[in-house]
């Protein structure tokens, strides 16, 4: 439902003043600006929607002023109040929650997007340096492998051990700390 509060400025039409007087009486204005505010408006209302009501309301009074029917000129035709019922007003809410919802679930999956990218591209990075650090341990040879274990052994992380690849041994390994349970 909609609820229109229209302001109509009249006057009748002065070359057809016998014509108004004879046919609607000296209270035509009484009479009739009523009847053609509500049949015009109507009329002219339910050619548009509702959101069309608000975005057009020049248009919309520029058609309500046609009332050359009833030989009164309407000077001004303005909608000075539009509401709507709580339907409308519940629709528009959750249409409007809705969108906000979809914008939402586009944002989080733009996100997973990126993040499983990046997570593509360390990986690859990470495979990129293993790479590298396999093939220069390869090249130099067990001195990059003994330079990584005495890194290790100067850091405070006693837990770090370096590993020749290829060859399969364990260098560097305290037997008692390979005991069962710790």
């Amino acid at each position: 439902m909609v609820n229109l509060t229209l302001r109509l400025l009249s006057r009748p039409d002065v070359s057809l003043l016998p014509t108004i007087f004879t046919s609607l009486g000296t209270e035509y204005d009484e009479k009739v600006l009523p009847s053609i505010g509500n049949e015009v408006l109507k009329a002219v209302v339910a050619q548009f929607n509702a959101d069309q009501l608000l975005t057009e309301r020049p248009h919309v009074s520029a058609l309500v002023r046609r009332a050359r029917d009833f030989h009164i000129v309407l000077d001004d035709v303005a909608i000075t109040h539009l509401s709507y019922g709580a339907e409308f007003s519940q629709a528009v809410e959750k249409k409007q929650v809705a969108q906000q919802e979809a914008e939402r679930s586009k944002f989080l999956v733009a996100r997973a997007e990126q993040e499983r990218r990046a997570a593509v591209i360390r990986a690859e990075g990470e495979s990129e340096a293993a790479k590298l650090i396999s093939d220069a341990t390869a090249a130099v040879g067990m001195g990059l492998l003994e330079l990584r274990r005495i890194e290790a052994a100067l850091s405070k992380t006693p837990n770090v051990v370096y590993l020749p690849g290829g060859n399969n041994i364990l260098l560097g390994l305290n037997p008692t700390n390979m005991a069962p349970g710790r």
